[in-house]
């Protein structure tokens, strides 16, 4: 799933997400069942939708998770949401990296934040496809149930 298929955040959500600074990321891990240890990251919101990064790259091992899964959960602003996970799109880095310098600004982290290692690791995060979504996107047609 690219990043551009994915679903848009109710803008109330987004809002509140984008001002907590108490964001937690959770992929699936590989059985697609049982949710990863919630990770404390940093979490940026550009044009509506919510990106994040990886401190250590694409070493990191929620970032692993989270493209080879591509869904999990994450837990902001007082709230648990299930999502789905897309590389952020490439056009876009440059406003994420002013979102970041923005919203972090004076933090001693900030300068690796915005680093080629972290950046390579930038991720959109969306709600939860539905199924239905899911199997559009991936040009599977579900067959309607016999009456």
């Amino acid at each position: 799933m690219e990043s551009r298929d994915m679903n848009a955040w109710p803008s109330a959500e987004i809002s509140r997400i984008a001002t907590t600074d108490d964001l937690h990321i959770a992929p699936f891990r590989a059985d697609d069942v049982t949710y990863g240890t919630p990770t404390w990251i940093w979490s940026v919101v550009v044009d509506g939708r919510l990106f994040v990064r990886a401190w250590n790259g694409t070493r990191s091992r929620w970032y692993a998770s989270a493209m080879r899964q591509r869904s999990g959960r994450i837990i902001a602003a007082g709230s648990t949401f299930e999502v789905d996970f897309a590389p952020a799109e490439p056009a876009l880095e440059e406003q994420i990296d002013a979102a970041y310098r923005e919203k972090y600004a004076g933090s001693e982290y900030l300068p690796p934040m915005l680093a080629d290692g972290p950046r390579a690791a930038t991720v959109e995060i969306a709600p939860a496809a539905t199924e239905h979504d899911r199997a559009s996107r991936n040009g599977v047609r579900r067959a309607r149930p016999s009456r």
